[in-house]
């Protein structure tokens, strides 16, 4: 609010500069004055000060400048030329610079979250990266004293394990966002990947609650994928599945082609995520009232999947529960 007195004050002062000068002036040197006033004022108080200050400048324009003078009444016809000029010019300047600003002022913020997210990834990648050695030697320290018959050591290096994964997961995420994570897609078979996610589970305890099928068990369904990424989107989705479904529910891994495109289906009986909605189920440390490394293991495949021009979905499963959907590209028929 500083700029509106300051630019008023401008103006007055421009006026009664005019006006000593009045009878060696013409109309088009007043209305080039007026001019740069309000796109001076339009440039450093914005769009309403030039507004205001050029309707002020018309009525100043027609009262001091256009004769009879000190009335609004204008004797020549051709001087309504003048004013309606002088009035639509100021106008659309006025407005050019506030656009300009507003383009100016976007690009600013767009330039800032860019490096924000920056130094955001490279600090994430740089602490995932300084937390493996302490971790590798924790893990070290706990299975010499789980040999040498500490039990506890085996939750030691059990929680080692599991924070390892979640920087490797912290470093993958950081990886993605800077867009420098490698796919290599190739055409695969489906049924071989989910041969591969059986053996995965095969030492598990669990292993029995894991259900495979294909919807067309006689049609040999090839994508086109990243063998190993994608191995490591659908393995995580059934760990997740197994994780936090009932002890006694069932996971289904079921696969086909949908619409041309493979796809591969994880239904679980988990608790969902509806009090928090499906359009935030896969954001990033954010899961199905999951704890923070799920919601990031979703988020990385999600990306995973982004990465190999496919998608990771989200359903409410009838009956209770969650159903996670890949969705990848079909490999070309003369693909080899």
């Amino acid at each position: 609010m500083v700029m509106w007195p300051v630019w008023t004050l401008a103006l007055v002062a421009v006026t009664l500069l005019l006006l000593s000068f009045r009878a060696d002036l013409d109309k088009a040197h007043v209305i080039l004055v007026f001019l740069l006033v309000i796109l001076g004022a339009s440039a450093a108080g914005g769009r309403a000060l030039g507004v205001v200050l050029s309707l002020v400048a018309f009525v100043i324009f027609d009262l001091m400048f256009l004769p009879p003078y000190g009335t609004l009444v204008v004797r020549n016809p051709l001087d309504w030329l003048a004013l309606v000029a002088f009035l639509i010019t100021s106008l659309v300047a006025a407005q050019l610079l506030y656009m300009a600003r507003a383009q100016r002022a976007a690009v600013e913020r767009e330039m800032a979250a860019r490096e924000g997210e920056r130094l955001k990834d490279a600090l994430l990648a740089a602490v995932s990266h300084d937390l493996r050695t302490p971790l590798t030697s924790i893990k070290g320290l706990a299975h010499e004293l789980l040999q040498d018959g500490d039990e506890r050591a085996a939750i030691i290096e059990e929680e080692a394990d599991r924070l390892n994964r979640l920087v490797t997961d912290l470093l993958d995420a950081a990886r993605m966002s800077a867009g420098n994570f490698p796919v290599a897609p190739q055409p695969n078979a489906l049924d071989d990947l989910l041969g591969v996610v059986v053996r995965q589970f095969a030492g598990r305890a669990d292993r029995n609650r894991l259900e495979v099928s294909l919807d067309r068990p006689d049609e040999l369904v090839i994508g086109m994928f990243d063998f190993v990424q994608t191995l490591r989107i659908v393995t995580n989705l059934v760990e997740n599945a197994l994780k936090y479904s009932p002890v006694d529910a069932h996971v289904q891994l079921s696969g086909g082609a949908e619409g041309g495109r493979m796809v591969v289906r994880i239904s679980d009986r988990g608790p969902g995520v509806a009090e928090h909605g499906e359009s935030r189920a896969l954001d990033t440390a954010y899961g199905d009232t999951r704890s923070v490394s799920a919601g990031l293991g979703l988020s990385i495949a999600r990306g995973l999947a982004a990465a190999q021009h496919g998608s990771v979905d989200y359903e409410a499963r009838a009956g209770g529960g969650s159903v996670f959907t890949l969705f990848l590209p079909l490999a070309e028929p003369d693909a080899p």
